[in-house]
């Protein structure tokens, strides 16, 4: 186990990377050969799109992840937060991070961006691509990426979350997006008993319908068990959905500039 904290403690940039694109070429891959939806769309322009938005991601990261891990080192260093408090297996201490900041760094900051109008305006990009494959998991305003590294750092806090695993967590939060948005054909037998604990396919494609009330369903990103928790679990027939948004204008999800000003525009409805 100290061999594989050391090894996640010092990650190099290129191994996150290969993690982050591995999975994504991964289920793109899947996604030609077992799709959910066979879209009359050009592939590798929707995908451009999306990436546009991860490269804006990813230059946050840099900027700013810095920070983050500095107050990860803090917590390190000062034994400070849940996790440092506790006498229990590090293996348990992992597992338990990973629970915790699920809620902290997704589900929390996801609920709060559908019931905060102003923040329901930068989340819409996520929400306005009309074609959900593996690429819409990367498809974040910036202004969405400061809300829930806002919401993680205080995670971080609360917790005490070593760099170790921060790193472990970020690894699999990307596979979970990746696996979730991906437009794979899952059968109801395999699909429905993973989401009794974990978030699957079928389940989170649910929550990129086009119209309320299963928008505001379905907030978390690894463990479904916060939606039940809460009561923002529902699981649906993705055959039966239309992805979107009922108030924009379905031509526009690949409009780069609409995208990037949507959250300004104030002649764009929110339903609230």
């Amino acid at each position: 186990m100290e061999s594989f904290l050391h090894y996640w403690e010092n990650i190099s940039s290129g191994d996150r990377v290969l993690i982050l694109m591995g999975g994504m070429i991964f289920f793109w891959l899947l996604e030609g050969y077992y799709p959910l939806f066979r879209f009359s769309f050009k592939r590798y322009k929707h995908a451009g799109v999306n990436m546009v938005f991860l490269l804006c991601t990813l230059i946050l990261n840099v900027i700013f992840g810095y920070t983050t891990i500095k107050i990860c080192q803090w917590t390190q260093d000062h034994q400070w937060g849940l996790l440092n408090w506790i006498d229990i297996p590090v293996w348990t201490k992992v597992v338990l991070a990973l629970f915790l900041l699920d809620f902290f760094a997704q589900y929390a900051p996801h609920y709060l961006m559908h019931k905060v109008k102003w923040m329901w305006k930068f989340h819409m990009v996520h929400h306005s691509d009309t074609k959900v494959d593996v690429t819409t998991g990367t498809r974040h305003h910036p202004g969405e990426w400061l809300f829930r590294e806002f919401t993680t750092i205080i995670g971080i806090l609360v917790l005490g979350i070593p760099i170790a695993y921060y790193f472990i967590y970020r690894s699999a939060a990307g596979l979970f997006t990746h696996f979730n948005h991906a437009n794979i054909r899952v059968p109801l037998w395999l699909d429905k008993p993973i989401s009794w604990i974990f978030v699957s396919p079928n389940m989170h494609k649910v929550h990129h319908h086009f119209e309320r009330p299963l928008t505001d369903k379905n907030f978390s990103n690894i463990f479904s068990l916060w939606d039940r928790i809460f009561g923002t679990f529902a699981y649906e027939d993705p055959k039966k959905l239309k992805y979107g948004l009922d108030v924009l204008d379905d031509k526009t999800d690949e409009d780069l500039a609409y995208q990037f000003k949507l959250p300004f525009d104030k002649t764009v409805k929110t339903d609230y």
